[in-house]
Formats: structure tokens, C-alpha cells, sequence
């Protein structure tokens, strides 16, 4: 049986949990409620329904509130966490219907989704709107206001979240019941994920399963609970580190990338000057500079090595390269061999 949805048997009254999912592969099934409810009928005795429902497939969810609704019994309906959308509906059915201090109820539009064709897309959305309309027929004799009223304030694409003294004033609800505190900031993923969690692991004092606990590695070396909880006071001070290192960390490999962008622009003009020296002074042309460049891109201590290697040119301007006020190496050479000739 599933650990979210079963029947516990009581002495004044038998309790139905419809913790979970509503859908026929989900946590609560119409075939598992009508099966439970039938067995705690033959008891005779009252029938708890306690809810902590996110909602899910309106068809199952239209099976359970019959089924209540059709029953014999006396069946009072809890609303412990959660009873949004379907399970909103099926809440309905309790007589009386009442709500934790600390529990939400949620109202909103039937959402669905087909694929298909023009005429297909318009089934889909008159099977929505039909469903609709039936929803707002369970909701009416509740509520005491008309269908149109209930489709117009509910049913306008919006979810409406409604605290237990806000769901008594509306008549959704006949009383307001105290339950364990629950932080008064909670959303309503946080309110349900409380409310399963109390009844999915035994509670000790410390309303811990703390031998489950110890189990774990990190707790292997605790010997009493006052150990265990020294671990998760050190695990929450690690934890409360996480979002000023993780800042730090971002910071870093901003500085990291500024360093490296600087170290790569430093490195291709060091290669540009080599490659330019080695061209302006012969050693490498256009024609060979690609060559190098790859050279130098591959394996930079080697074609550097290459490039000395290799001679400088001697080119003719040097040669014929005045100083100011001086003779050129050339017209010297021609004087030379002139004053030779005339001896």
C-alpha cells in the first residue's frame, strides 16, 4: 500500500489519508479510495479524511468526491497541508469540512493540453469548458452563490490561494482545527512538503528521526542525539558559507580571464614582433612568414629557435646608406679605385 494513501483504523473513527497526487498512476487512486472506503464502511464507525493534495486528473478526482459523496458513512474531511484544485473539489464532500490554521486551499481554471487538427483543438477546449461547468456545479452547494458567480471569481485562468480564515468566510469550509506550527512565511510547496513529511518518518521529541540519522557517514561517530545535532550545527555553519564563496569563486574567474585575455594579447604581439624582425631583416618573407607563424603557434620554444638560426640578408640599402655630412660606402669605393687610375 502506498506509504502517502492508507486506511489507519481508530478506535472512534477510521482514517483515509489522501496524501499525494490524484490520477490513476499517481500517490491517490479512485480504485484505492473507493477500496478503503468500502473496507471502513463495514466498520461502522465515523471516517477521517485527511488531505494534503497538490490536485491532478479531474476525471479521478470527479470518482473520489462520488464516491464520497455517495457513501453512508459519516465523513468528516481534514484539510491538513494542501487542497489545491482537484483536491479543493473533493474536500467539499466533508460534513463537516475543516481546515489546519496553518493549511491552503486552491481554486483555478481546468488546465490540459492535445495535439491535432483545428476541429481536434476545438474538442479539447469544449471538453475544458464542459469541465468546467461541472466543477462549478460540485462547488455551488457548497458555496450557496450561483455557477456563473463561481466560473467568473475562480475559473479566469488564475490560481487563488485561500488561508483557512479566508476559505471560512467564503463557506468553502466549516471550521478552522490548531495543528503543529508551521512557519508563517511558508509557501504552499514548503506547507505540503511539511505535512508529508510528518507522516512519511516516525517523530521522535526532537520531531527527527534521528537514529535514521546516524546511519548516514557523516553521523557515523555520534553516539547520542546532542552529537547529531553538533553535526548539523557545523553542516548549517558550511552551508551558510556557500553563498559568499561561491560569490568569491565568480570573482576570481572574472580576474582569471582578465589575466589570461591580457597574457594572450601579450603572447601574439611578442610573436608579431618576432615574425616582423625576422621579415625586415631577410631572414623570413611573405611567402615563408605563414610557415613560421604556425611554427611559432605550435611550438613556440622551437620556432623561436628556428627563426635565429636562420641568417639575416644583407641588403643593398644598407650599403648604399649615407651618414649626414659623410660619403656613402659606394662613392668611397668609386674615389678609391679613381685616384688609383690617375697615378
Amino acid at each position: 500500500m502506498n506509504k502517502f494513501f492508507n486506511m489507519i483504523p481508530g478506535e472512534d473513527a477510521w482514517c483515509i489519508l489522501l496524501y499525494g497526487d490524484i490520477g490513476e498512476y499517481s500517490d491517490v487512486t479512485a480504485a484505492g479510495i473507493a477500496r478503503e472506503l468500502i473496507e471502513a464502511e463495514s466498520s461502522g464507525k465515523r471516517i477521517d479524511v485527511r488531505i494534503n493534495s497538490n490536485g491532478g486528473d479531474v476525471y479521478t478526482g470527479i470518482a473520489i468526491f462520488n464516491a464520497l459523496r455517495n457513501s453512508k458513512a459519516d465523513i468528516h474531511i481534514y484539510v491538513d497541508g494542501i487542497a489545491a484544485s482537484m483536491a479543493s473539489v473533493i474536500a467539499l464532500c466533508g460534513k463537516p469540512v475543516e481546515m489546519s490554521k496553518y493549511a491552503r486551499l486552491m481554486l483555478h481554471s481546468v488546465s490540459g493540453g492535445c495535439y491535432g487538427n483545428k476541429t481536434e483543438l476545438r474538442r479539447c477546449l469544449e471538453e475544458v469548458e464542459a469541465l468546467e461547468d461541472t466543477l462549478c456545479r460540485m462547488y455551488a452547494p457548497k458555496l450557496g452563490i450561483g455557477e456563473d458567480e463561481i466560473r467568473a471569481r475562480y475559473f479566469d485562468d488564475t490560481d487563488h490561494w485561500l488561508k483557512a480564515d479566508e476559505a471560512l468566510s467564503l463557506g468553502f469550509i466549516d471550521g478552522i482545527y490548531d495543528a503543529d506550527p508551521v512557519p508563517e512565511d511558508s509557501t504552499p510547496e514548503q506547507v505540503y512538503r511539511i505535512f508529508n513529511n510528518r507522516l512519511e518518518q516516525p517523530l521522535n521529541d526532537n520531531q527527527m528521526n534521528l537514529e535514521e540519522v546516524k546511519k548516514r557517514p557523516r553521523f557515523k561517530d555520534c553516539a547520542s542525539d546532542a552529537d547529531v545535532f553538533r553535526v548539523m550545527d557545523s553542516l548549517e555553519a558550511e552551508a551558510a558559507k556557500v553563498p559568499s564563496l561561491t560569490e568569491e569563486v565568480e570573482e576570481l574567474k572574472k580576474k582569471n580571464k582578465a589575466f589570461e585575455d591580457k597574457a594572450r594579447e601579450e603572447d601574439e604581439a611578442a610573436k608579431k614582433k618576432l615574425l616582423d624582425d625576422a621579415q625586415n631583416d631577410g631572414r623570413i618573407d611573405a611567402t615563408t612568414r605563414p610557415v613560421y607563424e604556425n611554427l611559432l603557434n605550435s611550438d613556440r620554444e622551437n620556432g623561436e629557435k628556428a627563426l635565429q638560426s636562420l641568417k639575416p640578408k644583407k641588403r643593398v640599402t644598407t650599403d648604399l646608406r649615407v651618414d649626414p655630412g659623410n660619403e656613402s660606402p659606394w662613392d668611397r669605393r668609386m674615389n678609391e679605385i679613381k685616384n688609383k687610375l690617375n697615378r
